[in-house]
């Protein structure tokens, strides 16, 4: 079938070559189901089966997809599919009439028809509909694929939604429950008396978060300008306007890698309210967590993989330096300066760069030891300044922030601040900002003069909060990745230049002549190692089922790897910088099975996957080394 998509004519004999003459029949005697633009639809399948007590007997106008058929000669039984679900739709030569009749049964699964017929029970009790006419509207030429899961098409799934939404019920659901859910979020702030607004999305400022934005130009104005990474600044620029309360959902653009918690484009709600602080913005996040989750699933016991998450109970809160000495036994307040707690960090093995300091320290313990642990609702509350550039300062505590971020089953679902509003304080912020960006830091963000200014009008007391609408959804939905939840995620194409592994084709193309002239490697390590000690390693064939970036880690992949036994084996890899994880998941490579485990990033990896590492132009390259498809997990190199 994918063969036949790929080009114009398709194979003769083929289901889609029998289909397209079908189609060219039909239109050769004037009954081109293409002209059709209309057909009056008064009921669906959802409402006949929920109403049948009311509407037993009724004749009704259905319109949907045919998705089975069952011939029984002169009486097929078929069923059709509409947005609300499937009913089982009885044809026969006595309600259609023997010319209609068999026409009909020329039809194909996937067709999309029309009929008018009358609701009744059949003699085994199924809720059905007796067609007394049958329109064919659009002929299918494609067909559907027979099976519709697993990993293998998962990649499918993604590409070609449209074919997923028609397979598979759940998804469907899905994607009806998310609208649900802005809905209800939208009827929360409305009854709280927020305005709901919309602000630019090129912008010639990417700030209001640490992140690196898309670039592009406007060529009317002749400028570089980027897309948006955040909805904040021009948000809080209407605070200083005086609408005190403002809400905006709308997309974001982060030039970051694709994993299971992120898409480059994401839906994010920010809202702003003046005359409150953080404290109230956590009030505000608990309701409206609830509320929705009531509304929308009709219970606050949220499934989600392997807990029940409860939203009804009152969140609990937490400060980050509270949290890190309960799950990690170091004590911040202890912690006298940057020196004292970068020894800390040398001690348990965690990788800092050079320009952090105590509070950067402090975050890296965070998410070493805490997220993992935070399964039920908790606000992890006042954070370091050195990573909060918009965040007012704790009176007592200068160091640190009214900030706090909502963490339900070890991932962030919201960040707030109380907002700050010292223009002074504002642009010495940013100064700091720049300077790590001229450090190499291409999240940090720039000086926003416009935004000063503003704050210089003068911006009341606020708290604000952003959401992340696509990891709400995929909790109240029981999703496990950002791609469940986005109709169309974002994927690298196929056959686009960056593919590494052409099509074969019929006429090969010549071999690549690579010059490796200018390439170093180290040198070969001359001293020997017995075999016994070698054979020790057990390097094993693994298919990568899954990969994934690690949360706050700019280097380490996270690979799920079926290395041939019944369990699930997990490998980190510094490699991000050289691979995104949807180009590995698939793919064979070799890794070393029996080295001890060891903790990276609060996570066990078990093994190493092997790289190739070379030298050019004085930058590093590597290649991770994977092998044919067809050696089975688990085979074993000697």
């Amino acid at each position: 079938m994918e063969n036949e998509r790929a080009v114009g004519a398709p194979a003769e004999g083929s289901e889609l070559a029998v289909r397209r003459q079908k189609l060219e029949r039909l239109k050769a005697e004037g009954r081109d189901p293409f002209v059709i633009t209309k057909f009056e639809v008064s009921a669906h399948a959802a409402e006949i089966q929920r109403d049948f007590e009311r509407m037993e007997g009724q004749i009704v106008s259905l319109a949907g997809r045919l998705m089975g058929r069952r011939d029984m000669g002169k009486a097929n039984f078929v069923d059709l599919q509409d947005k609300t679900g499937r009913i089982q739709i009885f044809a026969n030569i006595g309600g259609l009439g023997e010319e209609a009749f068999a026409e009909f049964k020329k039809w194909d699964i996937g067709d999309i028809i029309g009929l008018t017929g009358e609701v009744f029970r059949t003699r085994r009790g199924e809720i059905s509909v007796k067609a007394q006419k049958m329109t064919l509207l659009s002929k299918s030429l494609q067909p559907l694929p027979e099976k519709f899961h697993g990993l293998t098409d998962t990649d499918t799934r993604y590409r070609q939604r449209y074919i997923d939404l028609i397979m598979n019920q759940d998804v469907r659901e899905t994607f009806v429950k998310r609208s649900a859910i802005i809905r209800e979020i939208r009827n929360f702030l409305d009854s709280q008396d927020f305005v709901e607004v919309e602000t630019p999305m090129l912008v010639a400022n990417a700030g209001g978060a640490a992140a690196r934005p898309f670039s592009t130009h406007y060529n009317a104005l002749d400028e570089d300008i980027k897309l948006r990474i955040s909805l904040e600044l021009y948000l809080k620029r209407l605070i200083v306007g005086g609408l005190d309360r403002v809400y905006e959902i709308g997309r974001v653009f982060r030039n970051e890698g694709l994993d299971t918690r992120h898409n480059p484009e994401f839906t994010l709600m920010e809202l702003y309210q003046a005359y409150t602080d953080y404290n109230g913005m956590m009030d505000l996040t608990e309701n409206m967590f609830r509320h929705v989750a009531q509304k929308v699933c009709g219970t606050t016991l949220i499934p989600y993989a392997d807990a029940m998450i409860d939203l009804g109970k009152p969140f609990e809160r937490m400060t980050m330096t509270e949290a890190v000495k309960k799950y990690a036994g170091v004590d911040f307040d202890q912690v006298p300066d940057t020196a004292a707690a970068k020894k800390l960090a040398d001690e348990r093995g965690l990788h800092y760069e050079e320009r952090h300091t105590k509070g950067d320290i402090l975050n890296l313990f965070f998410e070493e030891y805490v997220e993992e642990h935070l399964i039920q609702p908790v606000f992890i509350m006042d954070h370091p300044v050195e990573i909060s550039p918009l965040t007012k300062r704790k009176p007592d505590k200068p160091d640190y922030v009214e900030r706090f971020e909502l963490f339900i089953y070890g991932r962030e679902m919201c960040n707030a601040y109380s907002e700050l509003n010292d223009p002074v304080d504002q642009r010495e912020r940013f100064a700091a900002q720049e300077k790590l960006l001229a450090q190499g830091d291409e999240e940090a963000n720039h000086t926003d003069e416009d935004f000063l200014t503003a704050l210089e009008i003068g911006m009341p007391p606020t708290g604000g909060i952003g959401y992340g609408i696509d990891r709400l959804v995929m909790l109240l939905t029981n999703s496990p990745a950002i791609r469940d939840v986005l109709l169309f995620p974002t994927m690298k194409s196929i056959g686009g230049e960056k593919k590494t592994a052409a099509a074969p084709s019929a006429a090969a193309a010549p071999a690549e002549k690579i010059d490796f002239s200018q390439v170093k490697v180290e040198p070969i390590f001359e001293e020997m190692v017995d075999f016994e000690t070698f054979s020790k390693s057990d390097f094993r064939a693994v298919k990568i089922e899954a990969c994934e970036v690690v949360p706050k880690s700019k280097k380490l992949l996270k690979f799920t790897l079926n290395d041939g036994t019944d369990r699930k084996r997990t490998i980190l890899s510094g490699i991000h910088e050289y691979y995104e994880p949807e180009e590995l998941v698939g793919k064979t490579a070799i890794a070393i099975v029996n080295l001890p485990p060891r903790k990276m990033m609060g996570i066990s990896s078990e093994g190493m996957l092997i790289s190739a590492v070379h030298e050019q132009d004085g930058r590093e390259g590597l290649n991770l080394l994977m092998v044919d498809d067809r050696i089975p997990a688990g085979a074993k190199l000697y």
